[in-house]
């Protein structure tokens, strides 16, 4: 044997020869013509003693799959070459799917056309067995000598995946006059020492032989990792070139080549490319599977840290296979084309955006968040009330002396501590004193704080606090023990001073009183850039999993400067929050901020009661007028508990100036009924999201004035907000929004809006950000012009993922959501105006339109909650189906009754209609009658 002893290597049985051979025929997927063979000499390497790894004049055959010869047959020259590495156990038929779609792009378009070579390492797939065990460094030199033999020239984009990701970087690390571009897949080339490797390479190592060679379990649990399961003739065709242990060899090799601590032979090579990767200054595009049991977030932090111009896609649900579970393929077309110059066939030079820094606009800079907290520092009067902290002890009240001081306080101490410009902080505290502090402390040194609330449940909560990666987490008791039960990175901040005991078991040590004592007389850093990112703030997930949304500090402060402008908020003003994101910009307003007695994450626990007492708590002392902002469901509970008011309660409600309801479409009637309950108060409900909290405006009044809206239907959200454009992009046939963004009067469409305070990208969701920006002006998400130059200065488009329409004064009328559209043979129906008109039908209390079927051939089904209530789900009485389908007035293919319309976590109020779609298909196709 030939070749330098790995680290494990001398628990695997001896390394077999074989020479390279073609795959088999009726491989699916697999074009036979891309198949080839090629002969190379090998660069002998140099070893400790000065010893040749390989003798001189050894040659090697490789197969490749290359798509060069198709493209020459089709008489195209292609930009460039996509240099495809595969890992363990797999071979190149992993990037077959590749390899189709670049043909395919080059026959629509040849000016563009990539090669594809995609390689098969030596001793794996059909590649030559070579008798040795390869090292990481002889594995890069392989590379390297194919390359050379196939006379290589750039630009090059290589792509890796798994231990392919490692050798196809340490190629790009030693080819950067010909290096255009990285691509990588689910891969690592550092691991932390503070953790163990993977458990699945653990498990291998453990029983090395048995397990990669002498048996197919490592082959088969890889395999096993694919969401959905591998077909059998896909896992067939990866197990073909892998049949007898003999051609195994190479398999255990390479687990044996892990370095498992710094004295493995690979360790120095492993290092020498990480080192190196920190200098490659071309585009990047990571393509993650967060379910993977080999490579966490961990790593994928990493390499981000190495790359941070890269462009990142987390694609939930997928995992170690990504390639095999989603789409990759045409996310790399995609990523290519956008880096295509329009006078260069080449990726070099192209734009590096990355979807972890500011965004394509640069902002003139507006006062920071935390001038309020500046300019009342010696202020005595109240800035913030708890009703009921969770902390207990009653009411707690927060000067905003003591505010200004304890952020400042924070804020050093954080910076002493460590917490530097960037890294991101965890906030799992309920609204309140600490998290207000804790913030704008965060905010303040230039850290970004990252926000998810416990409403997203122990699931949701965990994939975004994992797939944010923050550097600390700041929580009470009740968050660091889910945070250490279930794995959550970073280093944990207790909000109270925990027993020792206690806080060595939950991994804390440090908590915010620590924070104050070693922040108190210390300086402060510079403050950040208006460009910086400054915050993620997580969406409720009610339209799938949630997303971090990003934020710039400019960003923040002109959210704050449009609540300002729209509502009059400021100093002396109070403001009763039922919602977080409202209460943390209270502070940056200079209104008085009471968060009322309740659970955060179930808006329907306030009560008419509760909103009184803070409404008194907020009003104490104060000339300015007082506002109310709840989310619907809160809305419906204050009304329905309205009777337990006492005439204190009632003259403390009296003093309400403003009502804000928003979240999700709000009635006529729950709006008049709140409104009876606040009597000088003008209802108001504003229509936006967490990508862009404020966009447009309605009062109850004018929601009167508009009328029902006619044949379409739909919720009035009134006129865009000052800075604010709206646009819609109108529906095909098909109902998708391909339409240009147009403001004609009556057309239903996608809503797209534009403004100063929208959000500023995804956070490592890069493809769900890019689609955000489909098709808008500039095509990069910023909003420098329009169709008639209306786009205030700074804005940015977002696509809202909502449909509707404008009418010819100017609002917008809200008719569902974009994925929620129904596809009839007849053309695209959305959801809200047929809802409202079957809630017209007596005895229907709310209604859900979904459909069933076929996209284009899709039937329409209304599913209603009764009133009175059903006990259990069922089909609706044919009287009650005759009223529906009367109402509705097209053809409703079934009425079901439910006792409750799912609905979405944080606002108890959005009806879940993708899962209501797939509950009325399973029992519209005779399954069984549960609950939706």
């Amino acid at each position: 044997m030939t070749g330098a002893t790995t680290g494990h290597a001398d628990r695997l049985p001896p390394p077999t020869t074989a020479p390279a051979v073609l795959p088999p025929v009726g491989l699916p997927g697999l074009d036979v013509g891309w198949s080839r063979l090629v002969t190379v000499a090998e660069t002998p390497l140099l070893g400790a003693h000065g010893r040749a790894d390989e003798p001189h004049g050894t040659e090697r055959t490789w197969h490749v799959l290359d798509t060069g010869p198709s493209l020459a047959a089709r008489g195209v020259t292609p930009v460039g070459t996509l240099l495809c590495v595969h890992g363990n156990p797999t071979w190149s038929y992993l990037w077959r799917d590749l390899l189709a779609a670049t043909l395919a792009a080059a026959d629509a378009d040849p000016a563009g056309a990539w090669r594809v070579l995609a390689v098969d390492q030596l001793d794996m797939g059909f590649s030559e067995r070579t008798g040795t065990h390869r090292t990481l460094r002889r594995r890069v030199r392989d590379l390297a000598d194919l390359t050379d033999a196939l006379g290589l020239e750039g630009p090059v984009v290589t792509v890796g995946h798994d231990w392919g990701g490692v050798v196809s970087l340490g190629w790009a690390v030693d080819h950067p006059d010909a290096l255009a571009g990285v691509v990588l897949l689910n891969t690592a080339v550092h691991q932390p020492a503070d953790r163990p490797i993977p458990l699945p390479l653990r498990l291998a190592l453990g029983a090395l032989g048995p397990s990669t060679v002498v048996t197919p379990a490592f082959l088969g649990t890889t395999l096993a990792l694919a969401h959905p399961p591998l077909p059998d003739d896909v896992k067939d065709a990866y197990r073909a070139p892998y049949r007898t242990a003999e051609r195994r060899s190479g398999i255990g090799a390479f687990v044996a080549d892990i370095p498992a601590g710094p004295d493995h032979p690979s360790a120095g090579e492993l290092d020498r490319i990480a080192d190196g990767v920190r200098g490659l200054a071309v585009p990047a595009l990571v393509l993650w599977g967060p379910r993977d049991p080999v490579f966490g977030d961990p790593h994928l932090a990493d390499l981000l840290a190495r790359l941070p111009q890269a462009q990142v896609h987390r694609f939930e649900g997928a995992g170690h296979l990504v390639a095999e579970d989603v789409d990759t393929a045409g996310a790399v077309l995609t990523w290519l084309a956008d880096r295509r110059p329009a006078d260069a066939r080449s990726v070099r030079g192209a734009d590096t955006g990355t979807d972890t820094g500011a965004g394509a606009v640069s902002a003139s800079r507006r006062p920071p968040l935390w001038r309020r907290l500046d300019e009342l520092a010696d202020d005595g009067s109240t800035a913030l009330v708890e009703m009921a902290p969770s902390t207990g002890g009653g009411v707690r009240t927060v000067t905003w002396r003591l505010l200004a001081r304890r952020v400042r306080e924070l804020a050093a101490g954080l910076h002493a501590a460590g917490v530097r410009r960037g890294d991101r902080v965890s906030l799992l505290v309920p609204p309140g004193a600490d998290l207000t502090a804790t913030l704008y402390a965060c905010l303040r040194i230039g850290a970004v704080v990252v926000v998810a609330d416990a409403g997203l449940g122990a699931r949701g909560l965990t994939r975004a606090v994992r797939g944010a990666q923050p550097a600390v987490v700041v929580g009470e008791r009740r968050g660091l023990v889910a945070a250490r039960a279930l794995g959550w990175p970073g280093r944990r901040v207790s909000t109270t001073t925990l027993p020792r005991a206690t806080a060595a078991a939950l991994g804390v040590d440090l908590s915010l009183p620590d924070l104050v004592d070693l922040g108190a007389g210390a300086d402060l850093p510079p403050e950040p850039a208006a460009d910086d990112v400054a915050a993620i703030l997580f969406t409720s997930g009610s339209t799938g999993p949630a997303k971090g949304v990003a934020y710039t500090h400019d960003q923040l402060a002109a959210m704050r400067d449009a609540l300002a402008d729209q509502y009059g908020l400021g100093v002396g003003t109070g403001l009763v929050a039922g919602f977080a994101p409202f209460a943390l910009l209270g502070p940056a307003l200079g209104c008085r901020s009471v968060t009322p007695d309740m659970d955060v994450t179930a808006p329907r626990t306030l009560t008419a009661r509760a909103v009184a007492a803070a409404v008194a708590a907020a009003t104490a002392d104060l000339d300015g007028a007082t506002a109310v902002f709840l989310s619907p469901a809160a809305v419906a509970n204050v009304v329905a508990t309205s009777g337990d008011l006492t005439d204190d309660d009632e003259r403390a409600l009296a003093r309400v100036g403003l009502l804000l309801s928003a979240g999700a479409p709000v009635g006529e009637g729950l709006l008049a009924a709140i409104g009876d309950l606040l009597p000088a108060a003008v209802p108001h409900t504003p229509y936006g999201m967490t990508e862009g909290l404020l966009l447009t405006d309605v009062t109850l009044g004018e929601i009167r004035a508009a009328g029902d809206g006619g044949t379409a239907g739909g919720v009035c959200v009134g006129r865009p907000a000052p800075a604010v454009t709206v646009r819609i992009s109108a529906l095909d046939t098909d109902g998708a929004a391909t339409g240009p963004l147009a403001a004609t009067p009556g057309v239903t469409g996608e809503i797209v809006v534009a403004a100063p305070h929208v959000k500023d990208h995804y956070d490592r969701l890069w493809l769900t950000d890019r689609e955000s920006r489909r098709g808008t002006p500039d095509g990069d998400g910023s909003a420098r012009s329009d169709v008639d130059g209306a786009v205030a200065p700074g804005a940015r488009w977002h696509r809202t993922g909502d449909v509707g329409r404008l009418d010819d004064a100017g609002r917008l009328w809200v008719e569902g959501r974009l994925a929620h559209v129904v596809v009839t043979a007849d053309g695209p129906v959305t959801p809200v105006g047929p809802e409202q008109r079957a809630q017209s039908v007596p005895g229907v209390a709310r209604a859900g339109v979904v459909g069933v079927g076929p996209r284009g051939t899709q039937q329409v089904v209304v599913v209603v909650e009764t009133d009175p209530g059903a006990r259990r789900p069922s089909l609706a009485t044919p009287e009650l189906t005759a009223h529906v389908r009367a109402a509705v007035g097209r053809d409703v293919a079934a009425v079901l009754v439910v006792p409750d319309l799912p609905t979405d976590v944080r606002h108890n109020s959005k009806i879940d209609r993708a899962r209501l779609a797939r509950w009325a298909e399973g029992v519209l196709a005779g399954g069984r009658m549960g609950p939706p």
